[in-house]
């Protein structure tokens, strides 16, 4: 009798619940299993992060660049409708009968699941890896002053030397030179590959960012480009001036590569940038980082910054000019607020303590790669 009682449990349990959902149950237990690890592990993670993160960024960002818009921007346009056609499902299923309502529920619930199980490796697992410094061969110590100085100095040269390959508009903002977007991929590719030949940081591919097409409404958010792991599209703001677009570009491409901190991202954009053949490229990269460096020289010594910062040609302190002018707009709003506050507390849940000031940490690298490079005779 009770092996009877058994089956029927089983029977009824089929007919409730989808075979996805233990499905998807089990694959996201088993991912918890290796996040867990991996917290605790970088080595570990370091090899989920590679292997089997970087066969899913690569097959997700190859199926999604077949598209030529974002699907994930359109997710976003369409998901109020999405919402309410995902509820009215849910009211009308449920109507029908218990059984019906009950595998709905189930069904989402899968898809619940397969997102934490896509996010850990394609995002989440890159914030427990070793530190980019170490796999660059660089040692990070606290900075001083006179370091930030030192460094920002160097990178104030070489953007001084690129300004006349660069053009500039009336009003101070420099124009890119490239056709199209996909141009100026093409151009970060070969900063990428370079990187690659001389660090085994990811897996090597090719892939373009994805212009948002709602650019100007993202800008009152701050948001300059975003990564979605769901679809594998690295997304860039367009609305913003040209020199940011480059560097912002490469930053996400570096996520795409399973690089999740925020200051590594950075400083892997910016090596990218450097490693370019394209002076505007390489200017981008400088100029993004004279920006990291500025500002953690400000609030370190501020006398010792202004000596710096006179340094920096006048037309690329005019490009500074019309950046600051363009950001005056976006700069106090509520969907601002909103926006750092989830990122703030999106990067302090993934282990980067320092939120949203984090991407300003860069500098640490920076000062870290010019003392390795150029040491003092």
């Amino acid at each position: 009798m009770s092996r009877t009682k058994a089956q029927l449990f089983w029977i009824r349990c089929k007919r409730y619940i989808p075979l996805c959902l233990p499905l998807s149950l089990a694959a996201a237990l088993i991912t918890f299993v290796l996040h867990m690890t991996a917290i605790s592990n970088a080595s570990f993670a370091d090899a989920v992060n590679y292997y089997w993160g970087g066969a899913l960024r690569f097959l997700a960002a190859k199926i999604t660049g077949l598209v030529p818009f974002s699907i994930a921007e359109g997710l976003l346009l369409f998901s109020p409708v999405l919402v309410i056609v995902l509820f009215s499902l849910s009211l009308i299923l449920s109507k029908r009968s218990i059984r019906t309502g009950v595998r709905y529920i189930c069904t989402l619930l899968s898809i619940i699941f397969l997102l934490y199980t896509l996010f850990v490796p394609m995002l989440g697992i890159g914030s427990y890896a070793s530190p980019l410094s170490d796999r660059l061969g660089l040692t990070e110590s606290k900075v001083t002053a006179l370091q930030l100085a030192e460094t920002m100095k160097w990178v104030i040269d070489e953007v001084n030397q690129l300004d006349d390959e660069v053009d500039f508009r009336f009003g101070g903002a420099s124009v890119m030179p490239f056709q199209s977007f996909d141009e100026m991929c093409e151009d970060l590719m070969i900063g990428y590959d370079r990187l690659g030949e001389e660090y085994p940081l990811f897996f090597d591919f090719s892939s373009a960012v994805k212009p948002v097409i709602l650019s100007e409404p993202m800008s009152y958010t701050h948001i300059t480009g975003i990564y979605t792991f769901f679809t594998g599209e690295a997304n860039l703001n367009v609305n913003f001036p040209d020199y940011t677009l480059p560097f912002t570009a490469a930053h996400e491409l570096a996520h795409q590569r399973g690089i999740a901190r925020e200051k590594e991202a950075n400083f892997v954009a910016f090596l990218v940038c450097i490693n370019s053949d394209n002076p505007y490229t390489r200017y981008s990269g400088y100029l993004n980082m004279v920006e990291y460096l500025s500002g953690a020289l400000y609030s370190a010594d501020k006398a010792l910054w202004e000596k710096i910062y006179r340094e920096l040609d006048n037309c690329i302190v005019y490009e500074l000019y019309a950046y600051d002018e363009f950001y005056e707009k976006y700069r106090e709003n509520t969907a601002a607020t909103i926006s750092n506050a989830v990122n703030d507390t999106y990067l302090k849940v993934q282990g980067q303590t320092a939120g949203t000031k984090s991407y300003g940490l860069v500098v640490d690298l920076a000062v870290a790669y010019y003392e390795k490079n150029f040491p003092r005779t």
